[in-house]
């Protein structure tokens, strides 16, 4: 899969040099964007920078630009790249849809995931980050589904965006070793068999990467993901107990 996504970059860049013009991709997920960035810093590519319609946000697409621009104003280029279609609910809706409820009215739609961005929902509705050129398509098509029937749908600048706020906690875990069986133990609060179990199901990622070894070493900073359990940073170690044990601090 890899070896598709950087043969469609490489083919990006070529364009954005020999016609001297800023080109962009779909929207890709964190995990990719992560492998992506490792291998534009191989390969020395410079002139480039991940946007998805707010800095914190979980989908980004990617930019080339040409020598002749600078950042500054490639990046003012994105308005002209990125929309938003606006879902405004009717009153007796406010406060009922979830992600879910827009992103499966999307999907059945037969639009495939890599083109449209995050979702971001609120009481009143939802803004869908879309690129300019799909986004008379996602408008017509959304209105033509009954859960939107009586909603306002509008395409927007990406500058009115609603912000997305994400609220996060710090916790403590208390971990034998920084090996990751333990800290999917605490994470999924279950034992290190079920721990084990977790892994080989290659549903835990460090950094991104999908680990299957329960020896594999944790260290702080990084970002441990258990899929059906969240997102968690590892911040520091406290201390040790005097049994020996480690108090960790983690983000989620």
């Amino acid at each position: 899969m890899d070896d598709l996504i950087f043969s469609k970059i490489d083919d990006k860049i070529r364009f954005c040099n020999s016609k001297n013009r800023i080109t962009h991709t779909d929207f890709f997920t964190e995990p990719e964007i992560i492998r992506i960035q490792k291998y534009l810093k191989q390969n020395k590519i410079h002139n480039f920078f991940f946007f998805g319609g707010q800095p914190d946000c979980d989908r980004k697409m990617l930019f080339f630009y040409p020598d002749k621009l600078n950042y500054d104003i490639a990046f003012k280029n994105v308005t002209n790249i990125l929309k938003i279609i606006r879902i405004t609910l009717p009153s007796n809706l406010v406060s009922t849809y979830e992600h879910r409820d827009y992103l499966s009215a999307i999907m059945k739609l037969g639009i495939v995931r890599e083109k449209f961005g995050d979702i971001i929902v609120y009481p009143e509705g939802a803004d869908i980050v879309v690129q300019d050129e799909n986004s008379n398509y996602f408008k017509q098509n959304l209105e033509q589904l009954t859960r939107f029937k009586k909603s306002k749908i509008e395409i927007l600048d990406i500058n009115l965006i609603h912000e997305i706020t994400k609220t996060q906690e710090e916790l403590q875990i208390i971990v034998n070793s920084m090996r990751i069986d333990n800290f999917v133990s605490e994470i999924a609060h279950t034992s290190r068999n079920k721990a084990e179990e977790i892994l080989l199901e290659e549903r835990v990622m460090i950094n991104y990467e999908t680990i299957v070894k329960a020896s594999k070493q944790v260290n702080p900073g990084d970002l441990i993901v258990v899929r059906g359990f969240g997102k968690y940073k590892v911040l520091e170690i406290l201390r040790t107990t005097k049994s020996g044990k480690l108090v960790i601090k983690l983000l989620h």
